[in-house]
């Protein structure tokens, strides 16, 4: 099943009005008659970030693959018209040892989406990422780069959604940190929504205007400082379990 697109409401008339970008109403997916999500109700307003966290096996990425319409659901999703979207899997199906540079994976998305070169050195610098970067292997790169890279790929077409699959998995600190500030800026200079994987609680409770916990008999939402308590995270993921912030964090 597709998302169902109303037809009444632009982007811009939805942020005007501070109508939801995103509406999902009563979304089961299951596979092999196992449940992975079941009867999940949300909606993001346009230009929020929507960290989504949960235990392993809760549904995370099969949420966003049915987002993007991916895979089959029941229930509704239901987007703007005419959204564009950039998404980062948790995994991409490429081979890193391949002879590919990022020059090459930046020149295949200019030529999937038509659009112009100048869109490619935009993305770049949203992420901070030098082009001369771009003419080494994806193989020598760090994570950090990659990762980055892999960001500005799905930037290419002014996506007006981001939807981020735990981009900073096996990146150093030093990486995530970079990666991390690059998504701010988007956020922030942009104004694009984002739709974030991550088990990075500090960076949940930063950078995140709304938090939603999948947890395998219910579900939370709501801001950062209601959802990561101990109680709540301890229920959600079935072990005792706290996050020790502090009050001068803040975007």
């Amino acid at each position: 099943m597709s998302p169902e697109i109303p037809q009444h409401l632009t982007t811009e008339q939805a942020s005007a009005k501070g109508e939801s970008i995103l509406e999902v109403s009563h979304l089961t997916v299951g596979f092999d008659h196992t449940v992975v999500l079941q009867d999940l109700s949300f909606s993001v307003k346009p230009g929020a970030s929507l960290a989504v966290i949960g235990p392993n096996g809760a549904g995370k990425t099969v949420l966003f693959r049915a987002l993007i319409g991916a895979i089959p659901y029941q229930g509704t999703i239901r987007w703007a018209p005419g959204m564009r979207f950039g998404y980062v899997p948790q995994k991409l199906d490429i081979e890193r040892d391949l002879p590919v540079t990022g020059k090459d994976l930046l020149r295949a998305k200019l030529t999937i989406t038509g659009a112009r070169r100048d869109d490619a050195f935009h993305a770049l610098e949203r992420v901070d990422l030098r082009e001369e970067m771009l003419a080494q292997p994806i193989g020598d790169m760090s994570g950090g780069q990659f990762q980055r890279l892999l960001v500005a790929f799905a930037l290419i077409g002014k996506p007006d959604v981001l939807l981020l699959d735990e981009p900073a998995a096996g990146v150093d600190a030093p990486g995530q940190e970079a990666l991390t500030a690059a998504i701010g800026r988007l956020q922030h200079e942009v104004g694009v929504t984002v739709l974030l994987i991550s088990h990075d609680l500090s960076v949940v409770y930063r950078y995140a205007s709304s938090v939603l916990c999948l947890a395998r008999k219910r579900s939370y939402l709501g801001p950062p400082q209601t959802i990561l308590t101990p109680e709540r995270l301890s229920e959600a993921y079935g072990t005792p379990l706290s996050f020790h912030f502090h009050e001068d964090y803040g975007p």
